[in-house]
Formats: C-alpha cells, sequence, structure tokens
C-alpha cells in the first residue's frame, strides 16, 4: 500500500508582540456604513456558529468514521499470526450506529483502507480492513459496534507499525477513512489476485465483495495466488491446483528470467501436533465454505522454494476464455511489498503529491492478457 505519509502542518514563526496601538471609536461613520457593518458581524458570527457546529460534531467524541478527520478507536486485542504479524482488532471509542452504513458503502465497492496516525511523529500509514467471515470471532454486537480487524506485519523499518505493535491493549489509535483503493467493477466476472504477505487482507476484501454479489444468475470467481516468506503465515493452508511447478523468487527475478523452473511438487504447509491452522487461512477457507466454488488459493512459500511464476497465471487465465467467444469483465489485481508489485506488474508512480499505477511491466506484461484488466495496490 501506500508508503507513510506526513501529517505535520507547517507551523508559523512566532510573531514579535508589538506595542498596541490606541483605538478610537469613528464619529464619522454614516448609518448606512453602520449597518452594513454590523450585518457583516452576523452573517460572519452565523458562518463560525455553523463551522464550529460541524467540527464539534467531528471533533474528539466524534465515532463516525470519516476520511477528513480522525477517529479515535481502542485496541481490543492483538493475536500474534507469525513471529512478525499479527491480527489486530478495534472498536470505536464512541460507539456510532453510522458506521454500518460507513463499511456497508465500502464493502460493496471494492478494496479500501483506513490511516492510522502515529501521533509521536504525526506520519500515516494505511491498512486494510479484514472482512467478516464465518471463522471471524466477533459477535453480532459487536459487529455492530463498528469493530474492525487488520493483519499487519510488524516492520523493522517501519514507524507506524512498530509504534501499533507497541502499543497496550485499551490504548487509543487514531483512524481516517475510508479510502477506496480499487473500486470493482459490477459486472466483474472473474478476479486473479496476486498477493505478497499481508497483501492477503486486500485479496480477502476482493473476494468479500466480489463474492457478495453472486445470485442464481450471477456467480463470479476468483483465484488467489498467496506468496509468504514465513510458513507461520499460511500453516495449514492446502492449494487447489495440484502439482503446481517451482519457480524463483520474486526477488530474484530482478537478476534473471521469469520463466518457471522445471520440477514439480506439491505447496501444502505442513502442521504439526503442536501448530495450530494459521488464522488468515481460517479465514480464507471460512469464504470457501461459503462460496463453494467460486473461491480457490495456491500457496507459495519461500521457505519450500516455491514462487509465483508466469504458467499460474497463464493456467487461470486460459481456464476464464469462454468456448463461445463472449467478452466478460475481469480484473487481475496485485498487492504486496512494493518490489513485489514491481516484478509482477511494474512499480507504481509518484507524480503532484499524488500515487499512479504506472505502465504495465513484470511477469503480467509478458503474458496474453486481452480482456484482463490490471490494477496494483
Amino acid at each position: 500500500m501506500n508508503p507513510s505519509i506526513s501529517l505535520c502542518c507547517r507551523v508559523r514563526p512566532a510573531i514579535r508582540a508589538a506595542t498596541p496601538s490606541r483605538r478610537y471609536a469613528s464619529t464619522s461613520a454614516s448609518p448606512k456604513f453602520a449597518k452594513n457593518r454590523w450585518l457583516g458581524f452576523a452573517l460572519v458570527s452565523a458562518a463560525a456558529a455553523g463551522a464550529g457546529a460541524y467540527i464539534r460534531s467531528q471533533g474528539p467524541h466524534s465515532g463516525t468514521l470519516n476520511p477528513d478527520t480522525f477517529t479515535k478507536y481502542s485496541l481490543v486485542s492483538r493475536e500474534p499470526v507469525s513471529a512478525t504479524s499479527s491480527l489486530f482488532t478495534l472498536r470505536p471509542r464512541y460507539p456510532s450506529d453510522s458506521n454500518y452504513d460507513v463499511y456497508e458503502d465500502a464493502w460493496r465497492t471494492g478494496v479500501w483502507s483506513v490511516m492510522f496516525k502515529q501521533p509521536q511523529l504525526q506520519i500515516g500509514r494505511d491498512y486494510t480492513p479484514l472482512p467478516t467471515t464465518a471463522a471471524t470471532s466477533l459477535s453480532v454486537d459487536e459487529e455492530n459496534e463498528g469493530y474492525l480487524r487488520f493483519f499487519i506485519r510488524k516492520d523493522p523499518f517501519g514507524e507506524v507499525s512498530r509504534y501499533l505493535h507497541r502499543l497496550n491493549i485499551g490504548a487509543d489509535i487514531e483512524m481516517r477513512g475510508p479510502q477506496i483503493e480499487c473500486a470493482i467493477p459490477q459486472e466483474t466476472n472473474d478476479v486473479l489476485f496476486i498477493a505478497g504477505g499481508t497483501g492477503i487482507a486486500p485479496a480477502l476484501q476482493a473476494g468479500y465483495s466480489l463474492l457478495s454479489r453472486t445470485t442464481s444468475e450471477h456467480r463470479p470467481r476468483i483465484h488467489i495466488l498467496w506468496a509468504s516468506r514465513l510458513r507461520e503465515d499460511c500453516i495449514g493452508g492446502v492449494s487447489d491446483t495440484p502439482k503446481a511447478p517451482l519457480h524463483r523468487s520474486w526477488f530474484s527475478g530482478w537478476f534473471s528470467s521469469s520463466d518457471s523452473a522445471s520440477s514439480s511438487t506439491q505447496a501444502v504447509p505442513a502442521v504439526s501436533p503442536k501448530q495450530a491452522t494459521s488464522l488468515i487461512v481460517k479465514e480464507l477457507e471460512a469464504l470457501k465454505s461459503q462460496y463453494p466454488g467460486q473461491i480457490t488459493v495456491d500457496y507459495y512459500l519461500d521457505e519450500q522454494n516455491r514462487f509465483i511464476g508466469k504458467q499460474d497465471i497463464s493456467k487461470f487465465i486460459e481456464s476464464t476464455r469462454p468456448s463461445d467467444g463472449s467478452r466478460k469483465s475481469k480484473l487481475i489485481m496485485v498487492s504486496g511489498p512494493a518490489g513485489f508489485i514491481s516484478y509482477m506488474a511494474g512499480p507504481k508512480l509518484w507524480a503532484q503529491g499524488r500515487e499512479l499505477q504506472g505502465p504495465l511491466m513484470g511477469v503480467i506484461k509478458e503474458l496474453d492478457l486481452k480482456d484482463w484488466g490490471v490494477w496494483k495496490l
């Protein structure tokens, strides 16, 4: 997602105190001037009162998430997923019934994020909420109160992620949003989501948003390719595509061809008696149970020398080509570390203070996409 963004405002330099000059009442003002002056005062006062009311409504006791001001949430729990990542659960400090509508609009639209603020350094970082699935431990009351969950990795160089992992349970966290990262068109029928690391959170969002549109006439599909460096993140995950071939890592791809290796094996991260299934794998399995036959997942693990290659992408693309030659809306989404996105689809660009998609490059550029759109998260 986006890099940390500074929230600091420019501070005005201190103004040297000056000896105040005497003010005298005017005795030459005409009645018309005085009338206009008082009318101006009244208009300014009314405007100030209106602005004050709005600011107070969005002030420290506002519990409604909004994209303009920061809203306080409380840290309810932080469950470790691996040695470097955790599942955060937050609730609004001041509950608001409006949050349900805010969340629901964002879920229906597509992939969205919120910005967390690091108050000491006044910087922010965007994180993606996880959808509610059958594996979610939230109760109905907690959902109604506006609880949100996040899969966050502790980056040794990330000021915001390190700050979040240091917080005590019950601490306040300020957030603003939602920010729509990618609006999935209503007519979309197939999504291929290529996720690296915590990029699986947007993949879960995309699956939830896409599959919730299922009807008797419309049964969209999503196929997720999830690459992890740590086995702990995906313990218990079994790939739906058997005997997928081995590939080079995305970071080795900077120095070599993106063609696939020849040997093959099944990507099945083993579970020992002492290890439970990953919380994220449980979320994926719950979504698969809710929408049988509409979501498939393949796991790729650095520790097993298994990496996403062209064949994995092209296999799904070929499987979606309609036999009758009809055209359907299809979308490839890529999310993960900057290097992962660059290797798969080319880097995003910054211009005039905005993050842009940039030209399509990398592994995906080498494929025959035809009707597929591509979006970098």
